[in-house]
């Protein structure tokens, strides 16, 4: 019987692990084995050069130069992004007042919170090429939304031409790739919180606690774990940030190179030119440092577990 339940196991397991080993690992082994070649994508000879790639991407201006974008960017989208959501979160599920009794009030969420949600995660049902192609009209200088709407207030010094000055492109783009995913950790915390005991913060406000003391002494430790997995998430794709870029950024990259990114780097090198074994040596060291920055990050955020 147990031998039977083995062979049956197996032979729901033994399919999606192959396609895995295929379409997954061997892809990775192959971009290593690559970075240490000279392999230029359509030519059938691939010479070892061992570290040479390496050698000159350390000395290579540019990828430094992205990686201090990529570095920007996973400051800024991060931290924006967790605030954001955990305040829309906190306030869909506590911020109601006005009802019941003994500190119920502070245990009801605003008034439509199941609405706003929909409206929160909408924006991550969309391609990121619909996103980038919607928010250029936005930033469109003569005839966009941002700069019709800051001259309608009377704030026509603000008006800039955002996708199209080196001050402010990159940061342009982080604003969409923060409104593209503020919506998911939402609706993602707010299940967290959802799971919380009402009792607890019943007990907290018999106690004499504020909203922010509760927010902030009861409500974050119960969700650390998701929180630590939003920081995760967000980092890595901040690192990989490419579609926005790719789609938004005038040559893409500009102007000046002030959006370029390891992604549209390794991309351009690969694809534009077929310097495929430089590529590869790129996404070798991306791919390093995407886990170095999660074991950072995970190393950082760790805490006591709070059960309930």
């Amino acid at each position: 019987m147990r031998y039977g339940r083995r062979s049956f196991i197996l032979s729901f397991i033994t399919a999606p692990i192959a396609l895995y080993i295929v379409f997954v690992i061997s892809p990775y082994v192959q971009a290593f084995y690559m970075a240490l070649t000279d392999w230029q994508g359509y030519s059938p000879s691939m010479n070892f050069v061992g570290a040479a790639n390496f050698t000159r991407l350390s000395h290579d201006s540019m990828f430094w130069l992205a990686l201090r974008h990529n570095l920007y960017l996973v400051i800024a989208i991060t931290a924006t992004v967790v605030a954001l959501a955990l305040f829309f979160a906190s306030m869909m599920n506590f911020g109601g007042s006005g009802a019941g009794h003994g500190g119920r009030s502070a245990i009801r969420g605003v008034r439509g919170s199941r609405f706003y949600q929909i409206v929160y995660f909408f924006p991550s049902v969309l391609s990121v090429t619909v996103v980038a192609v919607m928010w250029q009209f936005i930033y469109d200088p003569k005839n966009g939304l941002l700069n019709g709407f800051l001259s309608a207030i009377g704030l026509d010094s603000l008006q800039e031409v955002w996708l199209g000055d080196h001050n402010t492109a990159l940061w342009a783009i982080a604003v969409v790739a923060i409104w593209g995913s503020v919506g998911f950790y939402v609706v993602l915390f707010t299940a967290s919180m959802g799971s919380i005991p009402h009792e607890l913060y019943e007990a907290a406000l018999l106690d004499g606690a504020t909203r922010l003391q509760t927010f902030w002494r009861l409500t974050v430790p119960l969700i650390w774990d998701s929180i630590q997995v939003a920081i995760i998430y967000l980092i890595i794709g901040a690192l990989d940030t490419f579609a926005l870029v790719q789609v938004m950024s005038i040559g893409p990259g500009g102007p000046d190179n002030s959006t370029q990114v390891i992604a549209l780097y390794l991309f351009n090198n690969a694809f534009s030119y077929s310097k495929f074994g430089y590529a590869s040596a790129i996404g070798v060291t991306m791919f390093v440092m995407t886990l170095l920055c999660t074991v950072v990050a995970l190393r950082f955020s760790r805490r006591d577990r709070v059960e309930y």
